[in-house]
């Protein structure tokens, strides 16, 4: 990207709950250094409900987001794949790879659905943090 920001893909297995939380910290928190998607590998028909209540709690409307695949992504280059799946992503998801260990509170109670939100949203939060001082020594 010319004005330096890096394209940021956050990969879970429904694209219901946690890429699509981390999708939409990104866009909040990070917007002055990444371009985030999200997908699944296996992807829900719709977003799940406590996900939508969740981010609504921390003022974030997602009701325009929905489930997609690597795939639907069409030939979109990634500088980095956030993979929270626990399963192998596909290698060429983006130049460089990372693991989240999160769980996937789909089947939770809500609390423990806010719970893992707020996990993903502190992550989120280095990440942008990191990618400002890599910006920032760049210049």
């Amino acid at each position: 990207m010319t004005d330096g920001r890096k394209r940021v893909l956050f990969v879970c297995i429904g694209n219901s709950c946690r890429s699509q939380m981390a999708e939409a910290f990104a866009r909040a928190y990070g917007a002055d250094v990444m371009i985030p998607a999200s997908a699944g590998l296996a992807p829900a028909s719709g977003i799940a409900s406590d996900t939508k209540r969740a981010m609504l709690e921390k003022n974030i409307d997602i009701s325009d987001q929905f489930p997609k695949t690597i795939r639907h992504l069409g030939r979109a280059h990634f500088d980095l794949a956030v993979n929270m799946s626990g399963e192998e992503i596909p290698p060429d998801a983006g130049e460089r790879i990372v693991e989240w260990d999160v769980p996937d509170p789909v089947r939770e109670l809500y609390e423990r659905h806010c719970e893992i939100r707020d996990e993903i949203e502190h992550r989120v939060m280095n990440l942008v943090l990191e990618l400002r001082r890599i910006q920032s020594t760049a210049l």
